[in-house]
C-alpha cells in the first residue's frame, strides 16, 4: 500500500463510517479497484480508532457528564446510560473474542458477499422510514438487540451505523436518542481492539506499512469529523431512504462486476 493509497482509504473511512453506507464495504470496493492487498485487518483497525477519536470529539461534553455521574458512585441518570452502553457492547465482545478469525476470514471473500450485505443494509434502512412505531427511551432490551445488530455488522458491506440506528428506530428508540447511543456503543470495543494490536505489534509489522497507516489514520480523522456531525442532522431531520437507494445499487454492481 502506498502513502497516497493509505490517505484514500483513510478518507473512505471517515466519509463512510458514519453515514448508512458501510465503510467496511467500501474500503472493500476501494481495494479492490485499486488493486491493494493487505494480510491483516491493522489498516482497517486504524482507521476505525481514528473515527473514533471523531466521535470522542464530537461527543466530548457528553463523555465528561458520563464519567462525572458514574464516579458519583450512585444510582443516576449516567450510570443507568453506562450500563446500557455496556450491554451493547456484550455480542460484540463475544464475537471478537470467540469468532475474530472467522470474521478475517470474511474480509477476504470478495464482493458478493460486500453487495449482498449491502442489499441487507438498504433492506434495514427501508423498515426502519416504513415502521414507525411509539418513540421511547432506551431500556436494556432494546440497547441489547442494538448490540446484536452492531455485532452482525462485522460483515463487510454490512453499515453498523446503519444497522444500529435502523434496529433502534424499528425497536421503537427516539431519533436524536439512537444516533447518540450508536456512535457512543463503538468508542471501546474499536479502541479496546486498537490498544490490543499495538500493544501485540501489530502496527509495526502490518503489510500496510507504517507511513500509510499513520496518514490513513489522519485523513479517516479529519474526514470522520465532518461525516459524524452530519449524521446527527440527518436522522435528526432527514430520510434515511436514499441511503437505502445508494447501497441497493451498489451491492448490485458489486454482484454483477464481481
Amino acid at each position: 500500500m502506498t502513502w497516497f493509497e493509505g490517505i484514500i482509504l483513510g478518507l473512505i473511512q471517515g466519509l463512510t463510517e458514519f453515514l448508512p453506507v458501510s465503510s467496511s464495504g467500501h474500503l472493500a470496493i476501494a481495494k479492490a479497484l485499486f488493486g491493494i492487498e493487505t494480510t491483516d485487518l491493522t489498516f482497517e483497525i486504524a482507521v476505525h480508532a481514528a473515527t473514533v477519536l471523531s466521535v470522542i470529539v464530537v461527543f466530548w461534553k457528553d463523555i465528561v457528564k458520563l464519567f462525572q455521574g458514574l464516579f458519583k458512585f450512585k444510582l443516576n441518570e449516567e450510570t443507568r446510560y453506562v450500563f446500557l452502553l455496556c450491554i451493547s457492547m456484550i455480542p460484540v465482545f463475544i464475537v471478537g473474542v470467540f469468532f475474530k478469525d472467522k470474521v478475517e476470514e470474511i474480509f477476504g471473500t470478495g464482493l458478493v458477499v460486500v453487495g449482498a450485505a449491502l442489499l441487507v443494509t438498504a433492506l434495514l434502512l427501508i423498515i426502519s422510514q416504513v415502521y414507525k412505531p411509539k418513540r421511547e427511551d432506551i431500556n436494556w432490551w432494546r440497547a441489547l438487540v442494538i448490540g446484536c445488530a452492531q455485532a452482525v455488522a462485522v460483515i463487510p458491506g454490512l453499515s453498523r451505523s446503519g444497522s444500529t440506528i435502523a434496529t433502534g428506530l424499528i425497536c421503537g428508540v427516539k431519533r436524536e436518542e439512537i444516533t447518540r447511543f450508536s456512535f457512543l456503543m463503538v468508542l471501546v470495543p474499536i479502541l479496546g481492539e486498537a490498544f490490543l494490536d499495538l500493544v501485540g505489534g501489530g502496527f509495526a509489522a502490518s503489510s500496510a506499512g507504517v507511513l500509510p497507516l499513520l496518514l490513513g489514520f489522519l485523513a479517516a480523522f479529519g474526514s470522520g469529523l465532518f461525516a459524524c456531525k452530519a449524521m446527527i442532522a440527518i436522522v435528526k431531520k432527514a430520510s434515511l431512504g436514499w441511503f437505502a437507494a445508494y447501497c441497493a445499487v451498489v451491492g448490485i454492481l458489486c454482484i454483477v462486476l464481481s
